[in-house]
């Protein structure tokens, strides 16, 4: 057995479904990780609002308090575990832990997405570190990836099904015909979406990943607010079935890449090839497809949330800061976040091709107009597609566009939507030019 140092303490602040398998998973292999590496990781103390949350996960009640200050002042407790998400306790909490000179491990994407630079100048300042592989991608290990095994590489892109939730809507509705009201209903009920789906459905929770992961790829500031989201409310099953009759599959992707204007960060339903790896992630199931100039294309699958995937990330950001820990080796400070280096690539100059469906007063000559307005705009059409339904006044139209500029397709849409013979914009979705994202990468010799 290897040698050790000292007991090296934890604090837990939430006890949820996370909380409870961080402290789920230290209890069952504290002797493993004694054994294997020797540290002996203690919970010395959790904090949550029901105690009998900790009665029910075997926490003492002499660990156990209502009061995070309690952990984060405790003199013994070396890492702090932030798990309560939001804002507010949870900024005091990485405030005072690190004044307090204990490192933190956090899973809250949001806060992270939105004030890691201020977070973590207080962390570089204090001599300690935010340890934050839970927040990007649950039980995926892309944080560790992106810092360790890909540094020798210029990151090119990083694209993926960050949210669980929607992908598991999508998926369903791509195999049983349903319409999205349908199965958020029904997956409220079973427990995959929340009761306000509205920071997954929407594309919120997937942006603040998208932020984590642009900043460590490419070494520049990227925030939640610099990352486009359009979510998944208009999203039907007639645009899963025509994207499945041209090849694609509809997903909600986060997108991040570098290129020569800046940085394109963006979350938005897309349209990729059904032969791609990522068109095979379905049902609740995340997965990251990064590329690097030398590596080339990469691609890292699980499981985006949970009790214990979430828990194991968290864990292993724990135990590498305590392998430092109870060897007595000094981890060295957090580094100074990455400035902004590069700029933010607006939407509006993103250029791709789109599919834009069109419920259409169903008459004679009706397409004339809706064709102008697209010449109009300078947004050329490569295929027009009738389809066999409406209600004998409205009828839907899918027009599907050369490569154009979104800010064109945006006028072409305001136009579209100022016609009479328009009842409805009904849907608008990018189709995404997949190998795009390895331009730039080496060839394999």
């Amino acid at each position: 057995m290897p040698s050790t140092t000292r007991t090296v303490n934890v604090g837990l602040i939430g006890l949820g479904t996370v909380g409870g398998g961080v402290a789920r998973v230290i209890a069952r292999h504290h002797d493993e990780y004694l054994s294997a590496y020797g540290i002996d990781l203690r919970l010395k103390m959790a904090s949550a609002l029901e105690p009998e949350r900790a009665a029910e996960l075997g926490i003492a009640p002499e660990a156990f308090t209502t009061d995070w200050h309690d952990v984060v002042a405790d003199p013994e407790i070396d890492i702090v575990i932030e798990l309560i998400g939001g804002d507010h306790p949870a900024t005091e909490i990485f405030e005072s832990a690190i004044a307090a000179g204990k490192h933190v491990v956090s899973a809250n994407k949001a806060l992270l997405g939105r004030r890691i630079d201020y977070l973590g100048s207080l962390a570089a300042q204090a001599g300690v570190q935010i340890r934050c592989e839970a927040a990007a991608g649950g039980g995926i290990p892309i944080v560790n990836a992106l810092e360790h095994a890909l540094v020798a590489n210029g990151m090119l892109t990083i694209a993926g099904i960050l949210n669980g939730t929607t992908n598991y809507i999508l998926s369903r509705m791509a195999s049983e015909g349903l319409d999205f009201d349908d199965v958020l209903a029904d997956a409220q009920r079973l427990g995959y979406a929340e009761a306000d789906p509205t920071a997954d459905v929407d594309g919120f929770d997937a942006a603040s990943k998208v932020a984590i992961l642009s900043s460590i790829a490419f070494h520049t500031r990227v925030t939640t607010d610099d990352v486009y989201m359009q979510g998944i409310r208009n999203v039907s099953a007639a645009d899963i079935e025509q994207a499945r009759e041209m090849g694609y599959c509809i997903k909600l992707l986060g997108i991040a890449r570098k290129t020569a204007e800046g940085i394109d960060a963006r979350v938005h339903p897309t349209m990729i090839p059904a032969d791609h790896m990522l068109a095979g992630v379905s049902g609740a199931m995340n997965a990251v497809f990064a590329v690097g100039d030398a590596v080339g294309e990469t691609m890292f699958y699980g499981a985006g949330a949970g009790s214990f995937p979430t828990a194991s990330a968290v864990v292993g950001d724990v135990l590498e800061l305590a392998n430092g820990i109870a060897s007595g080796i000094d981890l060295g400070p957090e580094p100074e976040p990455f400035p902004r280096t590069a700029p933010i690539r607006s939407i509006e100059e993103l250029e791709t091709r789109y599919y834009i469906r069109l419920s259409v007063v169903d008459r004679v000559g009706a397409l004339a107009p809706v064709v102008a307005a697209f010449a109009d705009a300078g947004v050329s059409i490569s295929a027009i597609n009738q389809l066999r339904d409406g209600d004998g006044t409205t009828c839907s139209v899918v027009f599907l566009t050369h490569t154009a500029r979104e800010r064109d397709v945006q006028r072409v849409c305001s136009a579209l939507e100022a016609l009479d013979e328009v009842a409805s914009v009904a849907s608008v979705i990018r189709i995404e030019d997949v190998d795009a994202w390895s331009e730039g990468a080496e060839e394999n010799e």
